[in-house]
């Protein structure tokens, strides 16, 4: 794949993890009794904290599939080892919490909402890294 094809992956996958996790997220909210604006103010409050933390993330890894020697790379290369890592724990802690019971329904509704927005967040920077190209790098511009 062409390395800025990469970034289109990148896009992709991160807008559909976020996508997955926000409709969880709805669908708590769905299932709550009452949803006050507390609730919503506390999803906001977890975009924020984790969209900032995804977008310095997202900026780090356009750079670095900018900076690939050669033209093309493996699409798994979207990733480095320690993203995939990540992705792997968040999963399966997600999961694991999700089902275990252990958290009720509401944090599930405001944690997953806020954290499924910020992920998608972080797929429409790699979209927009994808769709300026390269010569947005050479002007200056944020990846």
């Amino acid at each position: 794949m062409r390395n800025r094809t990469l970034l289109a992956i990148a896009g992709s996958v991160w807008l559909a993890a976020g996508g997955n996790v926000a409709r969880i997220g709805v669908q708590a909210y769905r299932g709550l009794p009452r949803v006050g604006a507390v609730h919503l103010l506390l999803s906001l409050v977890v975009f924020g904290l984790f969209g900032s933390m995804f977008f310095r993330m997202s900026q780090k890894h356009t750079r670095r599939i900018r900076g690939y020697a050669g033209e093309t790379q493996p699409f798994w290369r979207f990733f480095d080892r320690k993203a995939y890592l990540i992705m792997a724990v968040m999963m399966g802690g997600g999961i694991s919490l999700r089902y275990s019971g252990l958290v009720p329904e509401v944090f599930v509704a405001v944690f997953y909402t806020g954290l499924g927005c910020a992920l998608a967040l972080a797929g429409v920077c790699f979209w927009g890294a994808f769709l300026r190209g390269p010569a947005a790098l050479e002007e200056g511009q944020a990846p």
